[in-house]
């Protein structure tokens, strides 16, 4: 999928994606506004936990529409429980943000808006050999969502936020080691939990969201180092990445589950 064919704006934006992608009108569409009055507090709904080997990050990369830091294929690099049946391993996260410090988050709480959310990405490794065949499949992904809040400066974002200056442009991609992705969860992992897609092209309806309910924090400046990204490839014209949030879809009949 060449990304030029979808954008976070103009003819080629959220709006429009269902033209290329009709799933984008599908039952089961991320994000979503997380109603309180409607979620439904689940008491079989157990903790979930996470444990992540820092030796298997590996590098970070412009996709021109945002960042990923790439984990290698790693057994001991797992979430589980939560709404979960299997294992799923970690593959790469990344963060969505918003041309304003007061909304760049996804997802939604009740009409709120967050200043950034992080993903982190995680494919059915009871189930399926590899990221590729699981990417499809509706139980093949579980993504943690953390929402970020402007305040004080995050010093565990600090690694990630050094490294984006060596993949400025598209296509650039440094080596990123020896990190542990669980230091940027919050100290509680109470959790909404919901089926759901991709958030961006090719938007498919394969994620199990496990999405906490408490916020980290960023500063602004440290947010400003997002927006400094740039969505061009190197020698082209300077285009930077001011956001690349999608807005919540209809739940369309879906429930929202609450783990608290």
């Amino acid at each position: 999928m060449a990304s030029s064919d979808w954008a976070y704006d103009g003819q080629n934006g959220p709006e429009h994606w269902s033209k290329l992608y009709p799933i984008a009108n599908g039952n089961k569409q991320s994000p979503v506004d997380i109603k309180s009055s409607e979620v439904k507090h689940d008491t079989s709904l157990k903790p979930f936990s996470v444990s992540y080997n820092p030796a298997s990050a590996k590098e970070i990369i412009n996709v021109g529409h945002s960042f990923h830091v790439n984990f290698e294929d790693d057994s001991q690099s797992v979430l589980k429980g939560g709404p979960l049946s299997d294992n799923y391993r970690l593959s790469q996260f990344h963060f969505h943000w918003g041309k304003t410090d007061d909304y760049g988050s996804e997802h939604t709480v009740d009409g709120a808006k967050f200043s950034a959310e992080l993903h982190l990405v995680h494919w059915n490794s009871g189930k399926y050999p590899n990221i590729a065949d699981s990417v499809s499949k509706a139980d093949g992904l579980a993504i943690v969502a953390v929402f970020l809040k402007v305040g004080q400066a995050n010093p565990k974002l600090q690694k990630v936020l050094d490294a984006l200056s060596a993949v400025k442009t598209k296509g650039k991609k440094a080596s990123f080691t020896n990190f542990d992705p669980s230091t940027l969860l919050p100290p509680s992992l109470d959790y909404w939990t919901y089926s759901g897609s991709l958030t961006h092209p090719p938007l498919h309806e394969s994620v199990t969201w496990l999405i906490c309910k408490d916020s980290i924090s960023i500063s602004s400046e440290q947010l400003a180092q997002f927006r400094s990204l740039l969505s061009n490839a190197e020698g082209e014209a300077a285009v930077p990445i001011l956001h690349n949030n999608r807005p919540p879809q209809p739940l369309k009949g879906r429930t929202v589950k609450a783990s608290f």
